[in-house]
């Protein structure tokens, strides 16, 4: 039938299969009755709510604005610019609170403690995901932890409601929480020390510190310190800028002898992101990767195998002895 047209005979209108096969009139022409346009359309797919309906007068109402009366498709009308915007927005700042929850958040360093690594003013990019699965911080990261208590005397600021906003979602470092950064030297169960004049040791090797340390500090030579084991699930941090630098050293008579709770780490910084022009990684220097630093650590994984084996050589013995056993016994009939 086609769209907005009738016959125009009261005759009740043809079925489908009359429309597809209609019989020639005189002269060549289609039979009395039959609509040419009518029987192309029948053979066009059919498309549920594309096509008009028919009112009981015989009028053709149309059900969908995307049809026209030609039966062509018209494109549908895109939302306004405006009323996307908060929805748009809404899915923006949901996922700066996932990434800033679980993946990276961004700090601004506040002093030049751990120059020339890192200066004043410099943005990082602190990994955050590791930590979730169990990580814990290792010797020479750079991490960023909470004030343990008393390391920061100065109270913090109180921010203005736009400042908490943007800190919630992770475009500011918190406010109300103070954050420090500094290199991680020891962890749980290591011993550290520095003597006067003299370098830092963890477990009895020598660091050397040229690679990161500020040009013209010295490691330890106002604030010597040590032996001192560090707590399991603690860690040792100290500045670069070891002369500017308010570390483990100075707050040895804080609860932890100077040392930070793993669970106040925040994350690894792993990237310097602005400004771009100091752009670069922080990896962990080679001096924190040599040979027998983390002998501490495997340690009681040394004396396990040492008390394992006695009892492996001595369970082999009588499995050997019986099976010798069993080969020797006489064969029945």
């Amino acid at each position: 039938m086609a769209v907005g047209a009738r016959s125009g005979r009261d005759e009740p209108e043809k079925g489908r299969g009359q429309l597809a096969d209609p019989s020639p009139g005189p002269g060549g022409t289609p039979a009395a009755g039959v609509n040419e346009s009518a029987a192309v359309r029948s053979d066009a797919p059919h498309v549920t709510g594309a096509r008009s309906a028919e009112n009981a007068e015989g009028d053709s109402v149309d059900n969908d604005d995307t049809v026209d009366d030609g039966g062509q498709p018209q494109p549908r009308k895109q939302r306004s610019f405006w009323k996307e915007l908060p929805l748009l927005v809404g899915i923006a700042l949901l996922l700066a609170l996932l990434i800033k929850t679980f993946l990276v958040q961004a700090f601004s360093i506040p002093s030049e403690s751990m120059m020339n690594t890192l200066q004043r003013g410099d943005r990082v990019l602190v990994d955050k995901l590791t930590p979730w699965f169990g990580s814990e911080p290792e010797r020479g990261e750079v991490v960023v932890f909470h004030d343990p208590g008393g390391w920061l005397n100065e109270p913090a600021p109180e921010p203005n409601p736009l400042q908490k906003f943007l800190s919630f979602i992770g475009l500011m470092p918190s406010s109300e929480k103070q954050d420090l950064i500094k290199r991680v030297i020891a962890v749980g169960g290591d011993t550290v020390e520095c003597k006067k004049g003299g370098k830092v040791f963890v477990n009895g090797k020598t660091l050397d510190e040229t690679a990161y340390l500020y040009p013209g500090s010295t490691s330890c030579d106002d604030e010597p310190f040590g032996p001192i084991k560090v707590p399991d699930g603690r860690i040792w941090v100290m500045g670069d800028n070891r002369q500017n630098s308010l570390d483990s050293r100075y707050h040895q008579e804080l609860p932890g002898n100077g040392t930070v709770s793993n669970e106040e780490v925040v994350g690894r910084a792993i990237v310097v992101a602005w400004p771009l022009g100091r752009w670069s990684t922080l990896p962990v220097p080679d001096t924190f990767d040599q040979p027998g630093l983390a002998a501490t650590a495997a340690g009681p994984g040394a004396l396990g195998l040492a008390g394992a084996l006695p009892l492996v050589l001595w369970r082999r013995r009588r499995i050997l002895a019986r099976e010798g056993a069993v080969g020797q016994a006489p064969a029945r009939a």
